[in-house]
């Protein structure tokens, strides 16, 4: 009898909400074919497969394309190289905090907008044209960064070519294109501080800059955390796009990372299956390390995506 409630229940509470299911719907839709259905094709990691005999039917050899990629002379420099520039991109995390906390604190709203669309703009130009952009602006010949160097009395440097510059330049140009971007979140949450307790905090005499650290950061901590837990479960997820865009035979040492290396095993190689065996690697320790650090953020803060 209970059993039966409940149903009735349930279906009433559908039947009421059923224009949210229909407009939930389409993206269900859509990470289900486009996103979980494909992921049956992941089995080919463990298999050698052949593209005449398909997916199914190619052999099985278990975790034999792991220990080749771990007993691989370039493993250890493809994990140094990613772990390197990922820690680099993470040491950049609060530039759009900072970014979002002085974009708060304009009181001209024409020059907040003027520096708002300054910083977005970046954001929306495309991975090929930023390549382009890096490789003229950066060139010791022609280049514009090397033109004032010269200017002040400094030597041409071959950024493009010299390893131990291209982790910076990839980094640094990537933290401008987006650190903009990423700040609209942070403003967003900025927008939802009560300002009776700036007020109060004003009457109480506190300064603008205790206001920020006492009142705006507390107020947008979670938010911090829910974003610091979403970059580390992309921690070593790189994106191949721009690094092959900027990569040469002369800063290979420095700039070949996991991404790379997949695309040119399973595209280049079509080694199909040693590819999606590195992938699965990848993205397994990406998983392992959200994961950890949503436990560390819960217990810490009781703030976490799950």
């Amino acid at each position: 009898m209970q059993n039966k409630q409940r149903a009735s229940v349930a279906s009433k509470r559908w039947m009421k909400q059923w224009p949210y299911y229909v407009l939930l719907a389409p993206a269900l839709i859509y990470f289900l074919i486009f996103h979980y259905y494909p992921m049956y094709g992941v089995q080919i990691a463990f298999k050698n497969f052949l593209p005449s005999k398909g997916v199914w039917d190619s052999p099985w050899v278990g975790f034999a394309h792991f220990e080749r990629f771990f007993n691989s002379y370039y493993f250890w420099t493809l994990i140094k190289n990613t772990v390197f520039i990922s820690l680099y991109q993470l040491a950049f995390f609060p530039a759009s905090i900072l970014v979002a906390l002085s974009i708060n604190e304009l009181r001209n709203d024409f020059f907040k907008k003027w520096v708002q669309t300054i910083t977005y703009a970046p954001h929306f130009i495309s991975t090929v044209v930023i390549s382009g952009m890096i490789i003229s602006f950066l060139s010791p010949f022609s280049g514009i960064v090397n033109k004032l160097i010269e200017a002040i009395g400094g030597g041409a440097i071959p950024f493009m070519t010299d390893p131990a510059w291209f982790k910076s330049v990839y980094v640094i140009s990537g933290e401008w294109q987006n650190f903009g971007w990423g700040a609209i979140i942070y403003l967003a949450a900025l927008a939802g501080i009560n300002p009776e307790l700036h007020e109060a905090a004003m009457v109480d005499g506190a300064s603008r800059f205790k206001r920020i650290f006492y009142i705006n950061v507390p107020g947008i901590l979670p938010v911090i955390v829910i974003l610091f837990i979403l970059n580390m479960g992309s921690f070593i997820s790189l994106g191949f796009e721009k690094i092959i865009l900027l990569q040469n035979a002369m800063n290979m040492d420095s700039s070949d990372v996991i991404q790379t290396y997949v695309y040119r095993a399973g595209i280049q190689d079509a080694q199909y299956s040693f590819a999606s065996a590195v992938g699965l690697f990848n993205s397994a320790v990406n998983i392992m390390l959200l994961v950890t650090f949503n436990q560390i953020a819960r217990r810490l803060n009781d703030t976490s995506l799950w």
